[in-house]
């Protein structure tokens, strides 16, 4: 009779261990007797790996005191009962709206990828608006047309473009560098400049004062070289990012046009 008394032990011991075995791979611990399920961690780790770090045993050991944190933290907030506060309640809902507005903008996505045509096409519309070259020039603005035809006269008996930029163009960014403006294409500069830009000669400067929206330029044109546009390959991961934002956005409002909002 002992011996079968010892035999249903270990018989029974090896039961509830070989039960066990599948509850504690779930779990990756019990805080105050109650389990921490190894998903909690298994969310983190995806959300870490998004992220680009790679998930090495340190970080799995970091997530894993995290967890257990949480949940120690967790249970003392339900202990003082805050979980029935409007606050939290409150604040349960936000962050219910964000996830599912998050979800429904991925699914959306998802389903409507940019193609490599559209992201060509945006990349050759983009080319053809800045044109096939570039400009280096210098300039020096100021507010009245008399100062403008003061100064051009001055540069023509000899006077130093660079130095009187410094002391009378009120464009400081530029003034600070005697009216030094960096390689650009003319589609950047308001129609009036680049329209003066595109019609000098290398070395020249404007015989009358240019009119824009900011007063009287004096141009003068440096150089002239073709553009250097970036390949598409190495600009298409910012065109695709762009255009999705744009489709997203007319996604957003095609829903908002359609709400019945009374």
């Amino acid at each position: 009779m002992l011996n079968n008394r010892k035999t249903r032990t270990a018989l029974a011991a090896t039961l509830l261990a070989a039960f066990a075995l599948p509850v504690l791979a779930q779990n990756i611990a019990v805080v105050n007797g109650k389990a921490v399920p190894k998903s909690r961690a298994d969310v983190l780790s995806q959300q870490i790996a998004k992220s680009g770090r790679p998930i090495t045993p340190e970080v799995e050991g970091q997530i894993k005191d995290e967890v257990i944190a949480r949940e120690i933290f967790l249970q003392e907030a339900q202990k003082q009962g805050l979980e029935g506060t409007e606050d939290y309640k409150n604040q349960m809902e936000l962050a219910r709206q964000t996830i599912l507005i998050r979800d429904l903008f991925a699914k959306w996505q998802d389903k409507n990828p940019i193609s490599d045509t559209e992201a060509k096409a945006e990349y050759d519309k983009f080319a053809a608006a800045n044109g096939s070259k570039e400009y280096k020039a210098h300039h020096i603005l100021v507010d009245k047309e008399s100062d403008a035809k003061d100064i051009i006269a001055r540069l023509k008996k000899g006077a130093k473009f660079e130095d009187i930029a410094k002391k009378q163009s009120k464009d400081t960014g530029s003034g600070a560098n005697g009216g030094e403006l960096d390689w650009a294409s003319p589609n950047n500069y308001v129609k009036e400049f680049s329209d003066g830009l595109a019609s000098l000669k290398k070395g020249q400067i404007t015989e009358t004062p240019v009119k824009s929206q900011f007063g009287y330029h004096i141009i003068r044109l440096d150089d002239v070289r073709e553009a250097k546009l970036p390949p598409f390959d190495q600009v298409k991961p910012q065109i695709v990012q762009q255009l999705q934002q744009q489709k997203l956005a007319a996604y957003q409002q095609d829903l908002r046009s359609k709400a019945k909002v009374e």
